[in-house]
């Protein structure tokens, strides 16, 4: 259990790439699409969140909020040292997850013990940065109560929300988006009408369907009426202007003026916001083909977006493949479906309003319970496929893969739950080693406790066993004794009661890696415990689980002393997964023997066997890992007399421990060493030098902090070097000004010079000192202070 605990295991699509790291800058996504008009809006926004910590964009659906709000966060993200980070709430349901979300949006990985509400504060409070909450709409009390205890709680955080409506939370600006300006009736025949915002957006989306497309004096009045009866809603106009590929502008306007009742009428009972978007989407949705209608309906079920396989899978039946490769490729053509490349995966997904009226429309056909269960078993079969090839070379995509389908995964446990069928059970325990390599070990938990308590004794017992050993690993993983005491005593009850060995083998796991993830003073009955478990899973096959296990077993005999049986079971890890492509029970194979390496007398060979386990972490994005390593590494470097080094990892490890959620290194009974390390540090550098240095490390990214380690970024880098030599004047000042914390926007004012300006000051800094983030230009100037 140990190291599977401090990993994770998932896959998915084969061609898929590994998870992204997230970095300091922030997470936006670049725009993909101009953005037209608004230019006053953006500045007004602007402004707002200037003078107030918390505004929202309210209006209807398709007004634009979300992409008004992804420009003003592009055009403010240089005032925020610690980036601009965005939320898409669009498919949440479940508001207890809102936490689990954001936390994972901003890069926390919670796999501290405490609730994860609390973690995302605590990690919030000292951070400079824009939160921008997208769609709130759907989870809206529980982002209310959030956003007002970031407001009191974290003084540098500052939220951009979008939704329907306010948040009503105190100190809120609301900002109203308005539909696009729209051409006085009077002038539409006039070159004037072509600059309005809603003709300029219709002009740039034809040309970008219909190459060459331009608004000339005879079809700038009927692109102008187009606009106007559109009412100036982007996602209106757009999907009029993809038209254009069938349609001319003139005959685009008359199937309006056949709708226009649609249009005033709408749904019985609606508002009439709703009416206009309603008629919008049922107005694109009779342009489809019967092929095309059907698939849009039952591709409504999916959430977060879908790939092809999946849309083969779960909308298929009476659909062959091919038509469904044609009718796929139609509805992207007619703007119903976006496009869009997701670690080197094509993935399409729906604008919620579209969305949402192919569900109303599934509804109605009496489609839509068949296509819920339809997704939720591809759900099934793509977790235990998952599970099935977690050892093998597709590892990293298949994580890159769930990742990409969790809001599937969320809906498809939602539905397995609600149904109280055992398939919840069967997909928790398969998706144990995801959530814990994640940093989601918090949310791993809740789906196994709901999907435990609402089976009945029917579900196999084996199953029950498996998600009873992953929710009591993922509890010792966030320091739950006490619940994962209890886990293993329903453990312990269903092995009395079972005859199948496996169960009897999770449960002696789970009670030896508990014993050895709370330093509990007994490697020699960790020992017993987990060897007997070792025994069944290589007799049984279960590959992940004997290797989770060999670790553990390793880990134990270190513990007793004998390094030669530890040594023996770690590079037999080593051979099985080096042979089969795995990474993940690798890297930590690696940690294990390099640490024993080091304690043997072995200093360059821990050093190496370190540096290929930050590598191995490097591929996964998972700071635990890579934390894990790095504090080994310092202890090495302390062994060799490189003091300043032992220093700046120790600071990279602390940092990268926190990133990961997690409260520190994960085998409490090592820890001496790192005692030892920071005492001879301290004592050779100085108490000054020793901060400055744990500092420096503490401000580095994921990635440089990894750089650092393995020797591609050296002890002699830009942070030693005299400022007055690096530095001019005036880059000397700005220095001074960002290390208290001002923005650019404030450095701009204080210098009087123009915010551009300051903005390139601060970029020459980072680029002359090689650093990524206003956090190392503080730290070092605090080392070099009074140079």
């Amino acid at each position: 259990m140990t190291a599977q605990v401090a990993t994770g295991h998932a896959t998915a699509g084969v061609d898929s790439a590994s998870p992204a790291v997230a970095t300091g800058d922030g997470n936006l996504p670049p725009e993909l699409t101009s953005f037209v008009g608004r230019r006053s809006q953006v500045g007004e926004v602007g402004n707002l969140l200037a003078k107030s910590r918390l505004v929202t964009l309210t209006g209807i659906g398709g007004v634009g909020k979300s992409r008004l709000a992804l420009r003003v966060a592009h055009t403010v993200k240089a005032d925020f040292s610690d980036g601009v980070w965005l939320v898409e709430l669009g498919d949440m349901r479940d508001p207890a997850l809102l936490a689990d979300v954001v936390a994972t949006a901003v890069g926390l990985r919670t796999r501290a013990a405490g609730p994860v509400f609390d973690l995302l504060i605590r990690y919030l409070s000292a951070r400079d940065l824009l939160l921008l909450l997208d769609n709130c709409e759907q989870v809206i009390d529980a982002v209310s109560t959030l956003t007002e205890a970031l407001l009191k709680t974290c003084p540098r955080v500052r939220i951009l929300a979008t939704s329907r409506e306010g948040l009503d939370v105190g100190g809120e600006s609301v900002f109203a988006v308005p539909p696009l300006p729209i051409p006085d009736p009077a002038l539409e025949s006039t070159p004037r009408a072509a600059r309005e915002d809603a003709v300029a957006l219709f002009a740039d989306r034809a040309a970008a369907v219909v190459p060459g497309f331009e608004i000339g004096a005879d079809t700038r009045a009927c692109v102008a009426r187009i606009c106007a009866r559109l009412d100036g809603l982007p996602l209106a106009i757009e999907l009029a202007a993809a038209r254009l590929r069938t349609m001319s502008p003139e005959q685009i306007l008359s199937r309006l003026d056949d709708r226009y009742g649609l249009l005033t009428r709408g749904r019985r009972g609606a508002p009439m916001r709703q009416q206009t978007l309603a008629w919008c989407i049922g107005w694109s949705y009779d342009l489809c083909t019967p092929h095309e209608q059907r698939l849009w309906r039952r591709l409504s079920v999916f959430a977060g977006g879908f790939e092809l396989d999946a849309a083969e899978q779960v909308a298929g039946g009476d659909l062959t493949p091919p038509e469904i490769l044609d009718s796929l490729s139609a509805l992207v053509d007619k703007s119903i479906l976006i496009r869009e490349e997701v670690d080197s995966a094509v993935r399409f997904r729906m604008l919620e309003t579209v969305q949402e009226y192919g569900r109303d429309r599934a509804e109605e056909s009496g489609e839509h319970a068949d296509s819920a269960r339809r997704h939720h078993d591809w759900c099934l079969r793509l977790a235990l496929r998952a599970e099935a090839e977690w050892i093998g070379p597709h590892q990293l995509q298949w994580v890159a893969r769930l990742e990409r389908d969790l809001p599937n995964l969320r809906k498809a446990l939602e539905f397995a739950v609600s149904e109280s069928c055992d398939d919840a059970v069967r997909m928790t325990a398969a998706l144990f080693p995801f959530w814990v390599m994640r940093g989601r070990p918090g949310e791993g938990r809740r789906w196994a406790a709901r999907a435990l308590l609402g089976t009945d004794g029917a579900t196999p017992a084996v199953d029950r066993a498996r998600a009873l050993f992953a929710a009591g690993s993922m509890a010792a993983l966030q320091g739950d004794v006490a619940d994962a005491g209890d886990k293993l005593a329903q453990l312990r009850r269903l092995a009395e009661g079972g005859t199948h060995p496996v169960i009897g083998a999770l449960l002696a796991h789970g009670e030896g890696s508990l014993v050895l993830m709370t330093g509990a003073p007994e490697p020699d009955h960790a020992h017993d415990l987990v060897a007997r478990a070792v025994a069944v899973y290589e007799a049984s096959g279960a590959l992940s689980l004997q290797l989770d296990a060999l670790i553990s077993l390793g880990l134990s005999y270190a513990l007793l002393g004998d390094t030669s049986q530890a040594t023996g079971y770690f590079e037999r890890v080593l051979t099985i997964t080096g042979s089969a492509g795995e990474t993940m029970l690798r890297a930590w194979a690696l940690w294990a023997a390099g640490y024993l390496a080091w304690r043997g007398g072995e200093p360059d060979r821990a050093g190496d066997l370190l540096a290929e386990g930050i590598r191995s972490a490097r591929l996964m994005a998972d700071p635990l890992i890579s934390a894990t390593c790095t504090e080994t590494l310092a202890w090495v470097a302390a062994g060799q007399r490189r003091y300043r080094r032992a220093a700046v990892l120790t600071g990279a490890a602390d940092s990268l421990f926190g990133r990961a959620g997690s409260s520190g290194f994960p085998f409490p009974a090592l820890l001496v060493h790192h005692d030892d390390c920071a005492h001879v540090a301290r004592d050779s550098l100085g108490d000054n030098a020793f901060q400055a240095s744990l500092r420096e490390g503490a401000a580095m990214t994921v990635d440089s902090a990894a750089s650092f380690a393995l020797g591609e970024r050296t002890d002699t880098s830009a942070s030693t070097r005299e400022p007055a030599t690096v530095l001019t004047k005036r880059e000397r000042e700005v220095t001074a000004l960002v290390t208290r914390g001002l923005t650019n926007k404030q450095i701009a004012a204080r210098l009087v010079i123009s915010q551009r300006t300051a903005e390139g000051h601060v970029e020459h800094i980072l680029t002359k000192l090689g650093f990524t983030s206003r956090a190392q230009i503080a730290a070092w100037a605090s080392e070099h202070r009074g140079v």
